[in-house]
């Protein structure tokens, strides 16, 4: 399994993305997996754990038709843990491609660092690792795209690859320090709302 056994190549069996060449310059809205756009359960390892954020497919889909690419960056340690295995990690995101294809949102390509944080890999957020190689193979403009994640290690890994950083907060109070955001949202909805009027995401 390609994005288990190695955190910088994308999983298998989503749509292909466009070559390289049809990319360069594009936007991407990066984004976290567990509380950003499934329900964090811990270490989910079957496909019936699977559950979407309220709200967050129709935003992924607005987000994306203004103009910006899909694609999901998340630490999963717990395969470096030996708590969830390559074949249910594959799984659980299939499971979360599906739930999101039925609302009209295909991903581009999704990028899992699976090592534990004592590993020290440069592909683990807060590092930039996943995103840097996102755009390295995606022809993605950092300076110009969006990370949203509900965690300061997702805002942290936004801003060290130059991108704009969004928490999202679910109206719970941020804990932890962090790089400051663009925005704290209460609501994928506050996202949308945010990034339809930036004077940046307009070309």
């Amino acid at each position: 399994m390609g994005a288990a056994s190695h955190a910088e190549k994308p999983v298998a069996g989503l749509p292909a993305a466009p070559v390289k060449e049809a990319l360069e310059g594009r936007r991407a809205l990066f984004l976290d997996r567990d509380g950003t756009l499934i329900r964090d359960v811990g270490y989910p390892r079957f496909p019936c754990q699977v559950e979407l954020i309220h709200g967050a497919a129709t935003a992924v889909a607005t987000i994306a038709a203004a103009g910006f690419l899909p694609v999901l960056v998340s630490n999963q340690s717990g395969v470096g843990r030996a708590v969830v295995s390559e074949a249910q990690l594959r799984s659980v995101h299939e499971s979360m491609a599906a739930k999101l294809g039925a609302h009209g949102v295909s991903l581009a390509a999704a990028y899992y660092c699976p090592h534990a944080p004592w590993d020290g890999c440069s592909c683990r957020k807060p590092m930039p690792g996943l995103l840097l190689k996102a755009a390295n193979e995606l022809g993605i403009d950092l300076a110009c795209s969006i990370m949203v994640g509900d965690k300061p290690t997702d805002v942290e890994a936004g801003r060290a690859a130059g991108c704009h950083a969004v928490l999202l907060s679910h109206g719970g109070a941020v804990r932890g320090a962090c790089a400051s955001p663009d925005l704290i949202a209460e609501s994928w909805m506050e996202v949308v709302e945010w990034v339809l009027r930036q004077p940046w995401n307009r070309k």
